[in-house]
Protein backbone atom coordinates (compact mmCIF):
# COMPACT_ATOMS: atom_id res chain seq x y z
CA UNK A 1 0.00 0.00 0.00
CA UNK A 2 1.29 3.18 -0.78
CA UNK A 3 2.24 6.42 1.07
CA UNK A 4 0.69 9.43 -0.26
CA UNK A 5 0.62 12.81 1.29
CA UNK A 6 -3.16 14.48 1.50
CA UNK A 7 -4.82 17.25 3.47
CA UNK A 8 -7.00 16.68 6.10
CA UNK A 9 -9.07 19.12 8.32
CA UNK A 10 -9.91 17.93 12.03
CA UNK A 11 -11.82 20.04 14.43
CA UNK A 12 -10.65 19.47 18.36
CA UNK A 13 -10.20 21.37 21.46
CA UNK A 14 -7.19 22.76 23.30
CA UNK A 15 -5.87 25.61 26.12
CA UNK A 16 -4.13 27.94 24.62
CA UNK A 17 -1.73 29.08 27.24
CA UNK A 18 -1.22 33.08 26.12
CA UNK A 19 1.05 35.10 28.02
CA UNK A 20 -1.93 37.01 29.86
CA UNK A 21 -3.63 33.52 31.22
CA UNK A 22 -0.20 32.69 32.21
CA UNK A 23 0.59 36.33 34.28
CA UNK A 24 -2.80 35.55 35.71
CA UNK A 25 -2.09 32.13 36.93
CA UNK A 26 0.97 34.19 38.43
CA UNK A 27 -0.92 37.07 40.25
CA UNK A 28 -3.19 34.04 42.01
CA UNK A 29 -0.16 32.41 43.36
CA UNK A 30 1.25 36.05 44.73
CA UNK A 31 0.36 37.06 48.32
CA UNK A 32 -0.21 40.77 49.15
CA UNK A 33 3.16 41.38 49.20
CA UNK A 34 4.15 40.39 46.51
CA UNK A 35 1.29 41.51 44.39
CA UNK A 36 1.70 45.35 45.89
CA UNK A 37 5.62 44.64 44.33
CA UNK A 38 4.18 43.42 40.82
CA UNK A 39 1.80 46.52 41.00
CA UNK A 40 4.08 49.18 41.62
CA UNK A 41 6.30 47.86 39.06
CA UNK A 42 3.29 47.86 36.38
CA UNK A 43 2.36 51.64 37.60
CA UNK A 44 6.00 52.62 36.45
CA UNK A 45 5.64 51.62 32.72
CA UNK A 46 1.83 51.88 32.18
CA UNK A 47 0.78 55.58 32.47
CA UNK A 48 -2.76 54.61 32.61
CA UNK A 49 -2.89 53.08 35.70
CA UNK A 50 -3.33 54.69 38.78
CA UNK A 51 -2.72 53.06 42.61
CA UNK A 52 -5.51 54.15 44.89
CA UNK A 53 -5.09 55.39 47.90
CA UNK A 54 -7.79 56.17 50.51
CA UNK A 55 -11.42 55.85 50.00
CA UNK A 56 -12.36 55.59 46.53
CA UNK A 57 -15.46 57.61 45.93
CA UNK A 58 -14.05 60.69 48.02
CA UNK A 59 -10.47 60.43 45.55
CA UNK A 60 -12.60 60.37 42.32
CA UNK A 61 -14.99 63.38 43.73
CA UNK A 62 -11.60 65.39 44.65
CA UNK A 63 -10.17 64.29 41.09
CA UNK A 64 -13.18 65.14 39.14
CA UNK A 65 -11.63 62.12 36.70
CA UNK A 66 -13.77 59.48 34.90
CA UNK A 67 -12.48 56.17 35.25
CA UNK A 68 -12.80 52.83 33.61
CA UNK A 69 -15.21 50.65 36.07
CA UNK A 70 -17.04 51.98 39.17
CA UNK A 71 -16.00 48.82 40.97
CA UNK A 72 -12.41 49.65 41.94
CA UNK A 73 -10.83 46.85 42.54
CA UNK A 74 -9.04 46.15 46.09
CA UNK A 75 -12.17 46.45 48.74
CA UNK A 76 -13.57 43.17 48.87
CA UNK A 77 -15.66 41.16 51.34
CA UNK A 78 -17.89 38.00 51.41
CA UNK A 79 -21.10 40.08 51.23
CA UNK A 80 -20.52 43.12 49.04
CA UNK A 81 -18.22 45.07 47.34
CA UNK A 82 -18.34 49.14 47.40
CA UNK A 83 -20.31 50.05 44.11
CA UNK A 84 -19.88 54.35 43.16
CA UNK A 85 -18.94 56.33 39.99
CA UNK A 86 -19.07 60.10 39.08
CA UNK A 87 -19.20 62.26 36.26
CA UNK A 88 -16.44 63.97 34.47
CA UNK A 89 -16.55 67.84 34.95
CA UNK A 90 -16.84 70.19 32.00
CA UNK A 91 -13.52 71.73 32.05
CA UNK A 92 -12.21 68.32 31.65
CA UNK A 93 -14.58 67.24 28.47
CA UNK A 94 -13.29 70.23 26.39
CA UNK A 95 -10.78 69.26 24.16
CA UNK A 96 -7.14 70.76 24.80
CA UNK A 97 -4.86 72.69 22.54
CA UNK A 98 -1.17 72.14 23.03
CA UNK A 99 -0.11 73.20 19.48
CA UNK A 100 3.22 75.09 19.37
CA UNK A 101 1.30 77.63 17.49
CA UNK A 102 -1.45 78.04 20.39
CA UNK A 103 1.34 78.45 23.41
CA UNK A 104 2.98 81.14 21.16
CA UNK A 105 -0.22 82.96 20.37
CA UNK A 106 -1.31 82.81 23.94
CA UNK A 107 1.90 83.40 25.48
CA UNK A 108 2.55 86.58 23.21
CA UNK A 109 6.26 84.71 22.58
CA UNK A 110 8.34 82.69 20.31
CA UNK A 111 7.86 79.00 21.68
CA UNK A 112 11.91 78.85 21.60
CA UNK A 113 11.51 81.59 24.63
CA UNK A 114 9.38 79.46 26.57
CA UNK A 115 11.29 76.27 26.17
CA UNK A 116 15.02 77.05 25.48
CA UNK A 117 17.24 74.36 25.00
CA UNK A 118 18.89 73.92 27.91
CA UNK A 119 21.37 70.43 26.54
CA UNK A 120 23.92 72.73 25.79
CA UNK A 121 26.90 73.02 27.91
CA UNK A 122 26.64 76.74 29.38
CA UNK A 123 29.92 78.57 29.04
CA UNK A 124 32.16 78.81 31.65
CA UNK A 125 32.98 82.08 32.82
CA UNK A 126 34.48 83.98 35.95
CA UNK A 127 31.27 84.95 37.35
CA UNK A 128 30.17 83.66 40.86
CA UNK A 129 27.38 80.93 40.47
CA UNK A 130 24.40 81.42 41.95
CA UNK A 131 22.79 80.26 45.54
CA UNK A 132 20.54 77.66 46.07
CA UNK A 133 17.79 79.33 46.97
CA UNK A 134 16.62 80.35 50.74
CA UNK A 135 13.14 79.19 50.42
CA UNK A 136 14.36 75.73 49.55
CA UNK A 137 16.44 74.93 52.51
CA UNK A 138 16.11 71.21 51.35
CA UNK A 139 18.76 72.14 48.39
CA UNK A 140 21.26 73.77 50.69
CA UNK A 141 21.96 70.20 52.66
CA UNK A 142 24.73 67.56 51.06
CA UNK A 143 24.36 64.65 49.39
CA UNK A 144 21.06 66.31 47.52
CA UNK A 145 21.86 65.60 43.67
CA UNK A 146 18.68 65.56 42.43
CA UNK A 147 17.03 67.31 39.54
CA UNK A 148 16.07 70.94 40.02
CA UNK A 149 12.30 70.73 40.37
CA UNK A 150 12.80 67.54 41.59
CA UNK A 151 11.53 66.44 45.12
CA UNK A 152 14.82 65.92 47.30
CA UNK A 153 16.37 62.17 47.32
CA UNK A 154 15.62 61.35 50.94
CA UNK A 155 17.24 57.86 50.49
CA UNK A 156 21.11 59.56 50.63
CA UNK A 157 20.23 59.84 54.32
CA UNK A 158 19.12 56.33 54.82
CA UNK A 159 21.80 54.56 57.01
CA UNK A 160 23.36 51.19 55.83
CA UNK A 161 22.18 48.50 57.93
CA UNK A 162 25.65 48.07 60.02
CA UNK A 163 27.65 44.81 60.09
CA UNK A 164 29.15 42.63 62.49
CA UNK A 165 32.74 43.87 61.56
CA UNK A 166 31.73 47.42 61.56
CA UNK A 167 30.38 47.31 64.64
CA UNK A 168 33.22 45.58 66.22
CA UNK A 169 35.44 47.86 64.21
CA UNK A 170 33.74 51.02 65.54
CA UNK A 171 34.55 50.29 69.41
CA UNK A 172 38.09 48.85 68.33
CA UNK A 173 38.34 52.62 67.58
CA UNK A 174 37.42 54.08 70.80
CA UNK A 175 39.98 51.55 72.83
CA UNK A 176 43.17 53.69 72.23
CA UNK A 177 45.23 50.54 71.30
CA UNK A 178 48.63 50.91 70.18
CA UNK A 179 49.90 50.42 66.72
CA UNK A 180 50.21 47.21 67.28
CA UNK A 181 47.77 45.71 69.06
CA UNK A 182 45.16 47.53 66.60
CA UNK A 183 47.05 45.81 63.50
CA UNK A 184 46.34 42.25 65.80
CA UNK A 185 42.96 43.48 66.24
CA UNK A 186 41.64 43.97 63.00
CA UNK A 187 43.67 40.71 61.76
CA UNK A 188 41.52 38.92 64.43
CA UNK A 189 37.89 40.70 63.13
CA UNK A 190 38.51 39.58 59.78
CA UNK A 191 38.51 36.39 61.28
CA UNK A 192 34.93 36.51 63.13
CA UNK A 193 31.78 34.31 61.30
CA UNK A 194 28.81 35.39 61.25
CA UNK A 195 28.06 33.51 64.54
CA UNK A 196 30.75 35.87 66.45
CA UNK A 197 32.99 33.16 66.95
CA UNK A 198 36.91 33.79 65.59
CA UNK A 199 37.99 30.68 63.65
CA UNK A 200 41.40 30.92 63.18
CA UNK A 201 44.26 29.46 64.11
CA UNK A 202 46.31 32.03 66.51
CA UNK A 203 49.54 30.59 65.53
CA UNK A 204 49.30 30.90 62.46
CA UNK A 205 48.40 34.76 62.99
CA UNK A 206 51.30 34.62 65.17
CA UNK A 207 53.47 34.26 62.43
CA UNK A 208 52.12 36.01 59.38
CA UNK A 209 52.61 39.46 62.01
CA UNK A 210 55.66 38.24 63.20
CA UNK A 211 54.42 38.00 66.65
CA UNK A 212 54.17 36.23 69.93
CA UNK A 213 50.92 33.94 70.28
CA UNK A 214 50.26 35.31 73.96
CA UNK A 215 50.43 38.97 72.50
CA UNK A 216 47.67 37.77 69.88
CA UNK A 217 45.96 35.99 73.42
CA UNK A 218 46.12 39.44 75.31
CA UNK A 219 44.29 41.52 72.25
CA UNK A 220 41.87 38.62 71.58
CA UNK A 221 40.94 38.93 75.28
CA UNK A 222 40.25 42.82 74.58
CA UNK A 223 37.88 42.17 72.02
CA UNK A 224 35.82 39.70 74.17
CA UNK A 225 35.25 42.91 76.26
CA UNK A 226 32.75 44.10 73.44
CA UNK A 227 29.54 43.99 72.91
CA UNK A 228 27.35 41.96 72.00
CA UNK A 229 28.44 39.69 75.11
CA UNK A 230 30.16 36.71 73.88
CA UNK A 231 31.62 38.02 70.46
CA UNK A 232 35.25 36.61 69.25
CA UNK A 233 35.03 33.23 71.65
CA UNK A 234 37.00 30.43 70.05
CA UNK A 235 34.17 27.93 70.63
CA UNK A 236 30.94 27.73 72.51
CA UNK A 237 32.12 26.86 76.45
CA UNK A 238 34.52 30.18 75.68
CA UNK A 239 31.24 32.02 74.59
CA UNK A 240 29.14 31.25 77.16
CA UNK A 241 31.43 31.94 79.99
CA UNK A 242 32.48 34.79 78.35
CA UNK A 243 28.75 36.19 78.92
CA UNK A 244 28.62 34.31 82.76
CA UNK A 245 31.20 36.37 83.58
CA UNK A 246 29.97 40.05 82.31
CA UNK A 247 26.78 38.94 84.94
CA UNK A 248 29.45 38.06 87.71
CA UNK A 249 27.72 34.19 87.82
CA UNK A 250 30.96 32.84 86.61
CA UNK A 251 31.81 30.87 89.55
CA UNK A 252 33.49 27.66 90.34
CA UNK A 253 30.73 25.27 90.00
CA UNK A 254 29.34 27.13 86.82
CA UNK A 255 32.82 26.69 85.03
CA UNK A 256 32.72 23.14 85.63
CA UNK A 257 29.30 22.89 83.98
CA UNK A 258 29.94 24.63 81.42
CA UNK A 259 33.03 22.52 80.93
CA UNK A 260 31.08 19.65 80.61
CA UNK A 261 28.49 20.88 78.15
CA UNK A 262 28.41 16.74 76.49
CA UNK A 263 27.07 15.36 80.22
CA UNK A 264 24.73 18.08 80.12
CA UNK A 265 23.85 16.90 76.84
CA UNK A 266 23.63 13.21 77.76
CA UNK A 267 21.35 14.28 80.66
CA UNK A 268 23.86 12.53 82.67
CA UNK A 269 22.60 15.02 85.86
CA UNK A 270 24.22 12.40 88.18
CA UNK A 271 27.64 12.82 87.19
CA UNK A 272 26.94 16.29 86.66
CA UNK A 273 26.11 17.38 90.56
CA UNK A 274 28.97 15.34 91.54
CA UNK A 275 31.46 17.37 89.34
CA UNK A 276 30.49 20.85 90.32
CA UNK A 277 29.01 19.89 93.54
CA UNK A 278 25.82 21.46 94.01
CA UNK A 279 22.27 19.91 94.55
CA UNK A 280 19.43 19.19 92.97
CA UNK A 281 18.50 22.64 92.76
CA UNK A 282 20.83 24.52 92.27
CA UNK A 283 21.53 22.45 89.12
CA UNK A 284 18.46 22.60 87.64
CA UNK A 285 18.63 26.98 88.36
CA UNK A 286 22.32 26.89 86.31
CA UNK A 287 21.00 24.90 83.70
CA UNK A 288 18.13 27.17 83.37
CA UNK A 289 20.39 30.18 83.52
CA UNK A 290 22.93 28.65 80.48
CA UNK A 291 19.80 28.35 78.66
CA UNK A 292 18.86 32.31 78.75
CA UNK A 293 22.46 32.52 77.21
CA UNK A 294 23.03 33.15 73.45
CA UNK A 295 25.40 30.64 71.97
CA UNK A 296 25.73 32.83 68.21
CA UNK A 297 25.98 36.50 69.86
CA UNK A 298 26.93 37.83 65.81
CA UNK A 299 23.36 36.40 64.18
CA UNK A 300 22.06 40.02 65.53
CA UNK A 301 23.59 41.77 62.77
CA UNK A 302 22.55 38.67 59.82
CA UNK A 303 21.55 40.33 56.39
CA UNK A 304 18.71 38.32 55.66
CA UNK A 305 16.27 40.55 55.94
CA UNK A 306 12.90 38.87 58.09
CA UNK A 307 9.90 38.46 56.32
CA UNK A 308 7.09 39.34 57.73
CA UNK A 309 3.96 37.75 58.03
CA UNK A 310 1.15 39.49 57.05
CA UNK A 311 -2.19 38.37 56.68
CA UNK A 312 -4.10 37.83 53.41
CA UNK A 313 -7.15 37.05 54.91
CA UNK A 314 -9.28 37.84 58.10
CA UNK A 315 -11.97 36.30 59.74
CA UNK A 316 -13.69 37.79 62.10
CA UNK A 317 -17.13 36.58 64.24
CA UNK A 318 -20.73 38.06 62.51
CA UNK A 319 -23.15 39.30 64.04
CA UNK A 320 -25.56 36.55 63.23
CA UNK A 321 -23.12 34.09 64.85
CA UNK A 322 -21.22 33.32 61.60
CA UNK A 323 -18.19 34.40 60.37
CA UNK A 324 -17.02 37.84 58.41
CA UNK A 325 -14.72 36.43 55.26
CA UNK A 326 -13.03 40.03 53.92
CA UNK A 327 -9.22 40.31 52.11
CA UNK A 328 -6.86 42.10 54.00
CA UNK A 329 -7.55 46.07 52.07
CA UNK A 330 -4.24 47.52 54.16
CA UNK A 331 -1.99 45.26 51.73
CA UNK A 332 -4.08 44.82 48.88
CA UNK A 333 -3.29 47.50 46.32
CA UNK A 334 -6.27 48.79 44.29
CA UNK A 335 -5.63 50.43 40.71
CA UNK A 336 -8.34 52.24 38.91
CA UNK A 337 -7.89 52.59 34.81
CA UNK A 338 -8.02 56.50 34.07
CA UNK A 339 -10.18 56.63 30.62
CA UNK A 340 -10.17 60.11 30.45
CA UNK A 341 -6.37 60.61 30.19
CA UNK A 342 -6.09 58.28 27.18
CA UNK A 343 -9.26 60.32 25.57
CA UNK A 344 -7.17 62.92 26.04
CA UNK A 345 -4.18 61.98 25.24
CA UNK A 346 -5.52 59.90 22.21
CA UNK A 347 -7.27 62.77 20.74
CA UNK A 348 -3.67 64.69 20.24
CA UNK A 349 -2.27 62.48 18.59
CA UNK A 350 -1.86 61.28 14.45
CA UNK A 351 1.42 59.09 15.03
CA UNK A 352 0.64 55.15 14.42
CA UNK A 353 3.11 54.99 16.95
CA UNK A 354 1.75 56.52 19.71
CA UNK A 355 -1.74 55.53 19.21
CA UNK A 356 -0.29 51.97 19.36
CA UNK A 357 1.36 52.69 22.71
CA UNK A 358 -2.07 54.13 24.13
CA UNK A 359 -3.61 50.63 23.19
CA UNK A 360 -1.73 48.69 24.27
CA UNK A 361 -1.09 50.16 27.61
CA UNK A 362 -5.38 50.40 27.71
CA UNK A 363 -5.23 46.59 27.01
CA UNK A 364 -3.04 45.93 29.40
CA UNK A 365 -4.48 48.56 32.29
CA UNK A 366 -7.63 46.71 31.60
CA UNK A 367 -6.64 43.57 31.74
CA UNK A 368 -5.22 44.26 35.20
CA UNK A 369 -7.86 45.32 36.76
CA UNK A 370 -9.96 41.94 35.63
CA UNK A 371 -7.10 39.93 36.89
CA UNK A 372 -6.79 41.67 40.09
CA UNK A 373 -10.94 41.61 40.78
CA UNK A 374 -10.73 37.89 39.39
CA UNK A 375 -7.77 36.99 41.88
CA UNK A 376 -9.82 39.00 44.83
CA UNK A 377 -13.12 37.25 43.83
CA UNK A 378 -11.06 33.56 44.34
CA UNK A 379 -9.63 33.83 47.11
CA UNK A 380 -12.70 34.42 49.22
CA UNK A 381 -14.39 31.73 47.39
CA UNK A 382 -11.43 29.57 48.10
CA UNK A 383 -11.29 31.06 52.12
CA UNK A 384 -15.16 30.92 52.54
CA UNK A 385 -14.97 27.03 52.07
CA UNK A 386 -12.14 26.51 54.19
CA UNK A 387 -13.64 28.72 56.86
CA UNK A 388 -16.98 26.44 56.12
CA UNK A 389 -15.63 23.50 56.70
CA UNK A 390 -13.34 24.62 59.59
CA UNK A 391 -15.81 25.98 61.43
CA UNK A 392 -15.36 23.81 64.28
CA UNK A 393 -11.28 24.81 64.39
CA UNK A 394 -12.96 28.40 64.70
CA UNK A 395 -14.84 27.88 67.49
CA UNK A 396 -13.26 25.25 69.86
CA UNK A 397 -9.73 24.96 68.74
CA UNK A 398 -7.42 22.47 67.04
CA UNK A 399 -8.63 19.34 68.66
CA UNK A 400 -11.88 19.79 66.06
CA UNK A 401 -9.56 20.32 63.00
CA UNK A 402 -11.12 18.28 60.39
CA UNK A 403 -9.05 16.62 57.82
CA UNK A 404 -9.31 18.04 54.45
CA UNK A 405 -7.78 18.20 50.99
CA UNK A 406 -7.44 20.46 47.69
CA UNK A 407 -10.08 18.57 46.45
CA UNK A 408 -12.67 18.54 48.50
CA UNK A 409 -13.09 22.32 48.03
CA UNK A 410 -12.33 22.46 44.78
CA UNK A 411 -15.39 20.67 44.07
CA UNK A 412 -17.70 21.92 46.43
CA UNK A 413 -16.46 25.46 44.77
CA UNK A 414 -16.71 24.20 41.29
CA UNK A 415 -12.75 25.04 40.60
CA UNK A 416 -10.03 22.79 39.41
CA UNK A 417 -7.34 21.81 42.35
CA UNK A 418 -4.16 23.22 40.96
CA UNK A 419 -6.32 26.63 41.10
CA UNK A 420 -7.06 25.97 44.90
CA UNK A 421 -3.42 24.63 45.37
CA UNK A 422 -2.22 28.42 43.96
CA UNK A 423 -4.77 30.24 46.35
CA UNK A 424 -3.23 28.59 49.08
CA UNK A 425 0.09 28.93 48.71
CA UNK A 426 2.34 31.47 50.51
CA UNK A 427 -1.08 33.44 51.83
CA UNK A 428 -2.06 33.71 55.36
CA UNK A 429 -5.46 34.20 57.44
CA UNK A 430 -5.87 36.10 60.70
CA UNK A 431 -8.44 34.09 62.63
CA UNK A 432 -9.25 34.95 66.29
CA UNK A 433 -6.94 32.32 67.22
CA UNK A 434 -4.16 33.56 65.43
CA UNK A 435 -2.40 33.74 62.20
CA UNK A 436 -2.17 30.22 60.04
CA UNK A 437 -1.22 29.58 56.83
CA UNK A 438 -3.94 28.33 54.39
CA UNK A 439 -1.92 25.21 53.80
CA UNK A 440 -2.57 24.54 57.65
CA UNK A 441 -5.66 23.40 57.44
CA UNK A 442 -5.17 20.81 54.87
CA UNK A 443 -4.34 17.80 56.74
CA UNK A 444 -4.72 14.10 56.11
CA UNK A 445 -7.25 11.81 57.48
CA UNK A 446 -6.53 9.62 60.41
CA UNK A 447 -9.08 6.33 60.78
CA UNK A 448 -11.23 6.44 63.21
CA UNK A 449 -12.45 3.72 65.27
CA UNK A 450 -16.22 2.51 64.97
CA UNK A 451 -18.93 5.09 63.42
CA UNK A 452 -17.06 8.37 64.09
CA UNK A 453 -15.97 10.50 61.76
CA UNK A 454 -11.81 10.72 61.25
CA UNK A 455 -9.42 12.80 62.64
CA UNK A 456 -6.91 15.58 61.17
CA UNK A 457 -3.18 14.21 61.83
CA UNK A 458 -2.59 18.10 62.82
CA UNK A 459 -5.07 17.49 65.90
CA UNK A 460 -3.71 13.99 66.47
CA UNK A 461 -0.40 15.68 66.90
CA UNK A 462 -1.84 17.69 69.87
CA UNK A 463 -2.85 14.68 71.14
CA UNK A 464 0.34 13.23 71.20
CA UNK A 465 2.40 16.19 72.51
CA UNK A 466 -0.54 16.54 75.22
CA UNK A 467 -0.10 13.17 76.80
CA UNK A 468 3.47 13.49 76.63
CA UNK A 469 3.77 16.56 78.90
CA UNK A 470 1.26 15.23 80.68
CA UNK A 471 3.02 11.92 81.59
CA UNK A 472 4.23 10.97 85.05
CA UNK A 473 8.22 10.79 85.70
CA UNK A 474 6.78 6.81 86.95
CA UNK A 475 4.47 6.16 83.91
CA UNK A 476 6.48 7.61 80.99
CA UNK A 477 4.22 6.45 78.23
CA UNK A 478 5.70 4.34 75.14
CA UNK A 479 4.86 4.33 71.47
CA UNK A 480 2.67 1.45 71.96
CA UNK A 481 0.43 3.07 74.78
CA UNK A 482 -0.07 6.05 73.15
CA UNK A 483 -1.30 3.82 70.38
CA UNK A 484 -3.89 2.10 73.34
CA UNK A 485 -4.73 5.68 74.74
CA UNK A 486 -5.25 7.00 71.13
CA UNK A 487 -7.32 3.55 70.24
CA UNK A 488 -9.25 4.54 73.65
CA UNK A 489 -10.27 7.81 71.99
CA UNK A 490 -11.42 6.39 69.31
CA UNK A 491 -8.21 6.92 66.73
CA UNK A 492 -7.49 4.42 64.62
CA UNK A 493 -3.37 5.12 64.17
CA UNK A 494 -0.13 2.76 64.03
CA UNK A 495 2.57 2.57 66.20
CA UNK A 496 5.23 3.61 63.66
CA UNK A 497 3.09 6.58 62.43
CA UNK A 498 3.09 8.09 66.09
CA UNK A 499 6.65 7.58 66.42
CA UNK A 500 6.84 9.30 62.91
CA UNK A 501 4.97 12.11 64.60
CA UNK A 502 6.84 12.33 67.65
CA UNK A 503 10.04 12.63 65.83
CA UNK A 504 8.81 15.22 63.88
CA UNK A 505 8.24 17.49 67.47
CA UNK A 506 11.53 16.98 68.11
CA UNK A 507 10.26 14.46 71.22
CA UNK A 508 13.07 12.06 72.43
CA UNK A 509 12.11 8.58 72.87
CA UNK A 510 10.18 7.01 76.07
CA UNK A 511 13.73 5.67 77.01
CA UNK A 512 15.45 8.93 77.10
CA UNK A 513 12.87 10.37 78.79
CA UNK A 514 12.72 7.92 81.46
CA UNK A 515 16.29 8.25 81.69
CA UNK A 516 16.41 12.29 82.03
CA UNK A 517 13.23 12.13 84.88
CA UNK A 518 15.00 9.59 86.63
CA UNK A 519 18.33 11.40 86.83
CA UNK A 520 16.68 13.66 87.87
CA UNK A 521 14.89 12.61 90.60
CA UNK A 522 18.29 10.95 91.80
CA UNK A 523 20.17 13.94 92.51
CA UNK A 524 19.73 15.85 95.87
Amino acid sequence: MALTPRLEARQSQGLVMTPQLMQSIKLLQLNNIELSAFVDAELEQNPLIERLEGDAPAVREKRGENYEDPEYTGNYSESAKNNNDTEQPEWMQANLEISADSISAKLDTSLENVFPDDHETPPVTGQKQDLPSQSDPWSQLPGNTSAPGEGYDLEAFVAEKTTLRDHLAGQLALTGMDIGSATIAHELLDHVDESGYVRVDLQKIATRLNTSVQQIEKTLFRLQTFEPAGVCARDLPECLKIQLREKNRLDPAMDALVDNLELLAKRDFVTLVKICGVNRDDLIDMMQEIQALDPKPGTMFEDTPMRPVVPDVIVSAASDGGWQIELNNETLPRILVNQSYFSRISGTTTDKKEIEFLNDCLQSANWLHNSLDQRAQTILKVTTEIVRQQDAFLVHGVHHLKPLNLKAVADAIGMHESTVSRVTSNKYMLTGRGIFELKYFFTTAIQATGDSDAHSAESVRHKIRQMIDDESPKKVLSDDKIVAALKRDGIDIARRTVAKYREAMHIPSSVQRRREKKALAAIK
